[in-house]
């Protein structure tokens, strides 16, 4: 191999690296519902894509902004699991995580326990912007959801 075939190796593999760090943060901060550093995982024109909910969000604002109020008042935990990522082209990205997602809303009046458990995939288009890579397209394509409680 080439000193250019290995720098190109090496920064191939920083990136894969960025884009898993990318994503953690984007589970870490929705689970505890810090918006700002949510939002910064967006690039500035994302789209984000929910057909369960019949949600298509477009820019980084408006994603924030939904978001927030659908988990407003829950607990969540979210987990992505055995990414394939893709480098397509020096600023560009596409991957697939296995997810799966746990929501409860506040107890009912009788003080019963509700939510949901999600299992299903994340795609997702990644964009290197100012420097750092983000989202820049989620589509969440759900498989099952086992909701649980009444009400």
């Amino acid at each position: 191999m080439t000193a250019r075939s290995d720098a190109e190796l090496l920064r191939q593999l920083a990136d894969l690296e960025d884009i898993k760090r990318l994503k953690a943060r984007y589970f870490r901060a929705l689970d505890r519902k810090e918006w700002d550093a949510f939002g910064s995982v967006f690039a500035r024109d994302a789209v984000l894509e929910v057909p369960e909910a019949n949600m298509v969000e477009r820019g980084r604002d408006a994603i924030v902004a939904s978001v927030s109020a659908a988990v407003a008042g829950t607990r969540t935990v979210h987990h992505g699991h055995m990414p394939e990522i893709e480098i397509t082209g020096p600023d560009t990205a596409r991957g697939i995580w296995a997810m799966f997602d746990y929501v409860e809303w506040p107890p009912s009046e009788t003080g019963d326990r509700r939510g949901l458990q999600g299992y299903g995939h994340y795609l997702e288009e990644y964009v290197r912007e100012d420097g750092e890579w983000r989202i820049g397209r989620l589509h969440l394509a759900r498989l099952r959801v086992d909701p649980f409680g009444r009400g």
